[in-house]
């Protein structure tokens, strides 16, 4: 575990990437904002939701932009407590993990993967935008992992959702889907925050090869979707091995292309160099969002067109 005094250490790699570097040190120390998502599919009268925390003293004001999404204070209060949350009316969540369900835009009718899908955040926020009428296949390869999804389904009242258990890797083939979003396992480096004693949190450690994991999920996700299919591809790092060098793997395996989206928060073009490598022209259509600008968690996004 690193102190936070080796953040300019650990992050300095990053430097010509991240903005404002000095900004984005002090911002580590600033603990994350309280953010939450009300479940219209169980509770669409959002002033109920928003009376009743105002009664235990929390403060909710809308996120722009970001429909159904709140900012509550103060930060630090226990929404998972609540009466609201263990009925299902709200979703704890940061703004910027929403941001790859807003690339995939979900419509009813649709066929959808979610490829690593627990504890479900996402896959709510999908069954949520598609008015629990698509047909949503929610992946995870751990069983205790798909335990905690399963209930949050049921909490929220999804109602669009049948849960497989594979290694995202070996997905079986089927019928093709419409689209696919592979929220891949990664270094979470978008969320290292101060702890109370001056640590660095969220720090994961071991020796895992996630490039090669994340390239396996991205290519089996690709061929799992329709030609003209999308898929989405995001993290919550800022390592370029784990976004763009994974991305620019599949462009040059496999027919596809980049498509260009609109965020409604601040952030910065894909990479197309790293350490000497020049990569796919297309991945500056890539997202990435750092935390310091938009008082969330950082992260990266992209969305594919599948061609042939």
């Amino acid at each position: 575990m690193l102190s936070l005094n080796e953040a300019r250490t650990y992050f300095e790699r990053y430097q010509d990437l991240i903005p404002d570097f000095e900004g984005f040190l002090a911002h580590l120390k600033e603990p994350l904002p309280l953010y939450f998502r009300i479940n219209e599919l169980k509770c669409p009268r959002p002033q109920i939701v928003l009376d009743g925390l105002a009664r235990q003293g929390v403060k909710a004001e809308p996120v722009p932009g970001f429909p159904g999404f709140y900012r509550a204070e103060p930060r630090d209060f226990p929404l998972g407590s609540t009466e609201e949350y263990y009925l299902g009316y709200i979703y704890p969540m940061t703004i910027s993990s929403a941001l790859p369900v807003f690339a995939l835009e979900p419509e009813p009718g649709e066929y959808i993967l979610d490829m690593c899908a627990a504890p479900g955040s996402k896959t709510t926020q999908i069954a949520q935008a598609s008015q629990d009428r698509a047909i949503i296949v929610a992946n995870d390869r751990r069983l205790d992992r798909l335990t905690a999804l399963v209930a949050n389904l049921k909490r929220l009242g999804v109602a669009c959702v049948m849960t497989t258990l594979y290694r995202g890797e070996q997905f079986p083939f089927g019928v093709p889907f419409d689209k696919v979003l592979v929220d891949a396992p990664c270094s979470g480096e978008g969320r290292y925050r101060q702890g109370y004693e001056g640590e660095l949190l969220y720090q994961k450690e071991g020796h895992t090869n996630l490039p090669a994991i994340q390239k396996g999920l991205l290519v089996r996700a690709f061929d799992l979707v329709k030609v003209g299919g999308v898929v989405v591809y995001s993290t919550c790092t800022f390592n370029p091995e784990e976004n763009e060098l994974v991305v620019d793997y599949l462009l040059r395996k496999r027919q596809a292309e980049v498509i260009p989206c609109d965020y409604l928060l601040p952030h910065h073009p894909g990479v197309t160099e790293w350490e000497g490598k020049i990569l796919h022209p297309s991945l500056n259509y890539a997202a990435r969002f750092y935390p310091h600008e938009t008082n969330s968690v950082g992260f990266f996004v992209i969305k594919l067109r599948r061609l042939a």
